[in-house]
């Protein structure tokens, strides 16, 4: 597994990757005992491999609601459990067909289970006990177990997100016959955080639960005491499910033929009416990761969300009402039937087009589904479509990227040329003030046009990335990291001058807090992340020229707010108003001292300039303190 970034850029090779370990048999293994154990989870270190297993078996007040299967936002879990996949940035949200605002949405009672194992057991402090012991995680479930793996991976990637760890730790989830978790927001937000490889659901050829909540959840909860109860029972573990009632028996807990026919047919139903792309738009659940859908023939495996929905819908109605209920507790069998050579055969497709119509009817055939069967044609479809160009499509991607950054080389050398007869004009404002007020200037409209036009090739290049078209260490190259930090320090201060000079921090609050692109927010993880593994970290950017802090004007026009609001205010107001002016001043002083700002911070009529008169006609009551202005760490360039 990859140590900081998941490696899996096609769902061929998630499949060749398990296919040749033993991470999926002895995830079962686990998952089997953590069933049968008193506290429901299981943990295990085999070589530098550390495993986590969560039962199938999970209990609590979550269960019992009739309401569990609704949707609710993620963010009631907090910033510090799910902060990266929480939807608060400018252009983090998710839109709908109508352009509503869609935000990350969560089973309600799966969220519930695990907060409360989360709370309860101390659950992240083995999760990090394990991390710290292993080179590498397996995160692992069965049924309800695995929606909590799932929560739990999710956990651990944000947690290690938030702590700057690691990019992405080295950590798989593989879940089997578990239920779908969220809507399509989520699916996207973990995509658009690059952790999609690190996910691998298995789900056999007619389990119902993976499929359950494609039905509405109205329809689907009153049941879902009996189908959990039946498989308990079905399994030996009725002892260890109190929830459900130590009265019943044995006989009273199995399902009948009408029951099951009853939930074959509502699925079933409802997985005809989500066959087509406008349906598809509906659902409340949507699937995220890698799905590695079994049969007794092999096994295929998909990373697009529409083909693992249409895939399971005609694997399903393959089978019998019987069928779609006992596959539940049939994964041991499967993954002892999948031995790697057999997988292999199944997964890999060939670059020639003879080769790959004989890779397409070896995968129909390990899907399961007969020859004869009429969903055969739709299957062949499928695949079809979710057949990824190769592993060489993101490379090409990046190289048409390549020729398309040549091509607007000339938008930033205008800019930088403005930037160059604006630091020597005789007005002596400098580049970001004679920006931000420049009126109806012919120069300086097309340097707004050229900043506007950069900002979409960049914002582009972010969505090849986060929806994976890109190399996985595409935010790792010198090239792309250069770049990207380059553009971000020569045009973020024209982003700030437009931002204050349409008075949007009158509206919308200040630029650090309120208005500040993501695209300048990723650019700096990247160069972040790059510099970590840099032995010269004090080295200074190779844009000399500019300020190293792109964020400077926009502290300073905080800062100006500040020295003009004194007057009004009451004494003891002003008194922290003087300390976050005096703290702004030394972070100013510091860039200054150490050259790590342009020609136009100190220009004789430029904002700064001004500012520190206007400071220095005032008495200020407090000595400077040699603090960094507030949320900006002291960098290093």
């Amino acid at each position: 597994m990859e140590a900081e970034a998941s490696a899996f850029e096609t769902s061929e090779m998630v499949a060749i990757f398990l296919a040749s370990t033993p991470l999926v048999r002895e995830s079962w293994r686990l998952c089997e005992a953590a069933s049968f154990s008193p506290m429901g989870i299981v943990i295990e270190q085999k070589g530098d491999v550390g495993y986590l297993a969560f039962s199938s078996i999970q209990t609590g007040q979550a269960i019992a609601d009739p309401n569990w299967a609704r949707l609710v936002p993620l963010e009631i879990a907090g910033d510090v459990v799910f902060g990266p996949l929480l939807s608060r940035r400018d252009g983090d949200v998710d839109t709908d067909c109508d352009g509503d605002r869609q935000p990350v949405m969560i089973h309600a009672g799966l969220l519930e289970l695990f907060l409360s194992l989360f709370r309860s057991q101390n659950l992240q402090h083995q999760i990090l006990s394990l991390k710290e012991q292993c080179n590498s995680i397996v995160i692992t479930g069965h049924s309800l177990g695995g929606a909590i793996a799932s929560l739990s991976t999710l956990w651990l990637l944000s947690h290690c997100h938030l702590q700057s760890v690691s990019y992405s730790p080295s950590v798989l989830c593989i879940t089997f016959g578990s239920p779908l978790l969220g809507n399509e927001s989520l699916s996207r937000a973990i995509l658009r955080e690059r952790w999609g490889g690190n996910f691998c659901h298995v789900v056999s050829k007619h389990d119902i639960m993976p499929r359950l909540l494609l039905a509405p959840s109205a329809t689907v909860t009153p049941q879902m005491q009996l189908l959990l109860h039946h498989w308990h029972v079905s399994m030996g573990t009725t002892t260890t499910a109190p929830h459900f009632g130590s009265h019943q028996n044995v006989a009273a807990a199995q399902l009948g033929d009408p029951e099951k026919a009853e939930f074959f047919g509502l699925i079933m139903a409802c997985l005809n009416n989500s066959s087509s792309e406008e349906a598809l738009k509906n659902l409340l659940f949507w699937p995220f990761g890698n799905y590695l859908l079994c049969s007794q023939d092999g096994a295929i495996c998909l990373d697009n969300a529409a083909s693992v929905i249409k895939m399971m819908h005609l694997m399903f109605m393959t089978g019998s009402p019987n069928e779609c209920i006992e596959d539940h507790l049939k994964y041991g069998e499967y993954v002892g039937r999948g031995s790697s050579q057999y997988l292999k055969r199944f997964v890999q497709m060939q670059p020639s087009e003879s080769c790959y119509e004989a890779g397409l009817a070896l995968a129909l055939h390990s899907s399961g589904i007969p020859s004869q069967e009429p969903a055969v044609s739709s299957a062949k479809d499928c695949l079809t479509n979710a057949r990824r160009v190769g592993r060489r499509m993101p490379e090409i991607t990046c190289a048409n990227l390549a020729v398309k950054l040549s091509k607007i080389v000339p938008f930033r050398a205008e800019i930088e040329w403005y930037k160059a007869s604006c630091d020597e004009s005789s007005d002596q404002m400098g580049y970001y003030d004679a920006f931000k007020r420049r009126g109806s200037s012919k120069k300086g409209n097309q340097v707004d046009m050229n900043r506007r036009k950069l900002a979409g090739f960049w914002d582009n290049v972010i969505d090849l990335w986060e929806s994976n078209q890109l190399p996985y260490d595409f935010h790792k190259r010198a090239k792309w990291v250069n770049a990207f930090h380059s553009y971000k320090l020569i045009v973020e201060p024209l982003d700030i001058g437009e931002y204050y000079r349409k008075d949007m921090h009158i509206h919308n609050g200040h630029y650090l807090r309120n208005g500040r692109p993501r695209r300048f927010q990723i650019s700096d993880r990247w160069w972040k992340e790059r510099r970590k593994n840099e032995k010269d970290n004090d080295a200074r950017t190779t844009l000399a020229s500019a300020t190293q802090d792109s964020c400077f004007w926009a502290r300073l026009e905080e800062a100006m707010e500040l020295l003009a609001n004194l007057q009004s205010e009451n004494e003891e107001v002003k008194k922290e108003t003087w300390v976050n002016i005096n703290k702004f001043n030394e972070y100013a002083r510091r860039l200054v001292e150490r050259k790590e700002v342009s020609k136009d911070v100190l220009a004789k009529n430029s904002s700064y300039t001004k500012w520190t008169k206007d400071l220095e006609k005032l008495s200020s009551p407090l000595v400077f303190p040699v603090t960094p202005f507030p949320e900006f760490p002291q960098m290093k360039f």
